[in-house]
């Protein structure tokens, strides 16, 4: 154990790491993998991604995480072997693709994986006041490690449990680190299945820098074009343009109590399902689909914008930077534009140098850096919780 120990010192040391980030979003797409140089740590870092690519996942080991996604009720001897098949699955992925890119796996210093989130339970979703705030990923990191040859951090959620938050959003901490910048007032918004921003305050101050999911993003347009259209999701939004806004049952659905929780916040799709809709909206059958598809896509960019007017009132310059799936949808970009303060500006993430899509798989990276060579200070808090380093570290032997 004493040469890995001296070898995570001396990748610690290094003045640029070889960091491979991976995230796998509510959506159950693929794979993103970012391999990111990254030097120094802490306000210093600085990020080069190198090859970026997301690996679709088949039909169905989607189908296999959906049996256990989001479920209160399951089969557990499922789900301890999903532990398993995700990871191997996702160092398939990886080894596969550093071939691709003609990388050898002695060059990449670490793994930076997300896992898969089956289930995500804050307080305020399980309302069980016994019980604490949860979260649960798979895709085991010794099997990672063994599997590729590479050192892996993974399970980064846990510590930010542990320390009192609820396990999201974690891209605060990198975004904190890569993107602030002085004189303007930042939301980094990120549409996944979930929707939240990172709000970076111009004057640099940490206290007032948070993450915060606003709600759903594509998790029910996502549910809905599977069950009434059969297809993944609703590309270029050309369901929901078909569809009229159901206004009544939109405005049940925005009276649902998550969307007045203060900042910061975070949920899931077990919260927010097609059940739920169902229910929150009064809907004894279904309309028709086109109509659900425009009001879900009306939901979920109403609700974005709401989170962001909620917090832009205080600011003096403001911009909104767009990454993650959901920022492809023309619909959710357009009703962005029509319900945004004029003086907010709106942006593609590419716009600060790092490719919208990569984002996520980029900012696990940073974390795994920060968790290897961060000098934060001790004391140092980020929204009101202590800056720790987050992730546990497996060794490949």
């Amino acid at each position: 154990m004493l040469r890995h120990i001296l070898h995570l010192a001396a990748i610690a040391q290094k003045p640029r790491r070889i960091i491979l980030g991976l995230m796998s979003g509510t959506s159950l797409d693929g794979l993103d993998m970012a391999l990111c140089a990254i030097e120094g740590a802490g306000p210093g870092t600085r990020v080069e991604v190198l090859q970026f690519e997301t690996a679709p996942f088949e039909a169905a080991f989607q189908a296999e995480i959906r049996r256990v996604f989001a479920q209160r009720q399951i089969d557990f001897q499922h789900l301890v072997l999903l532990n398993v098949v995700v990871a191997e699955q996702h160092a398939a992925l990886i080894n596969e693709a550093l071939q691709r890119w003609g990388v050898r796996p002695s060059d990449v210093d670490l793994i930076a994986s997300h896992g898969q989130t089956v289930f995500h339970a804050p307080r305020h979703i399980h309302g069980l006041p016994d019980y604490p705030n949860a979260t649960l990923q798979i895709g085991d990191g010794d099997h990672l490690a063994c599997r590729t040859g590479i050192i892996t951090i993974s399970d980064f959620r846990q510590k930010h449990l542990a320390v009192g938050g609820e396990g999201a959003p974690l891209a605060l901490y990198g975004d904190y680190l890569l993107f602030s910048e002085p004189g303007e007032d930042r939301f980094l918004l990120n549409i996944g299945g979930i929707a939240n921003f990172t709000f970076l305050p111009g004057d640099g101050d940490a206290r007032k820098a948070f993450a915060t999911d606003t709600g759903p993003g594509n998790t029910l347009l996502d549910a809905a074009a599977r069950q009434f259209f059969g297809q993944p999701y609703d590309a270029d939004a050309h369901l929901a343009q078909q569809g009229r806004v159901l206004e009544d049952a939109l405005e049940r659905l925005l009276r649902y109590p998550y969307f007045q929780r203060p900042f910061p916040c975070t949920t899931g799709p077990e919260e927010f399902s097609l059940e739920w809709v169902a229910q929150t909206a009064g809907f004894s059958e279904w309309p028709d689909a086109h109509d659900l598809m425009a009001t879900l896509t009306h939901l979920t960019a109403h609700t974005i914008a709401q989170g962001i007017r909620r917090v832009s009132r205080t600011c003096a310059r403001a911009a909104v930077y767009l990454s993650g799936g959901g920022s492809h949808n023309p619909l959710v970009r357009q009703l962005l534009r029509q319900w945004l303060p004029d003086d907010v500006a709106i942006a593609p993430m590419e716009m600060l140098g790092i490719s919208a899509d990569a984002k996520e798989a980029v900012l696990f990276a940073v974390l795994a850096n920060e968790t290897v060579a961060g000098t934060t200070p001790p004391d140092a808090q980020l929204c009101g919780l202590p800056w720790v380093g987050m992730g546990k570290v497996s060794f490949p032997e």
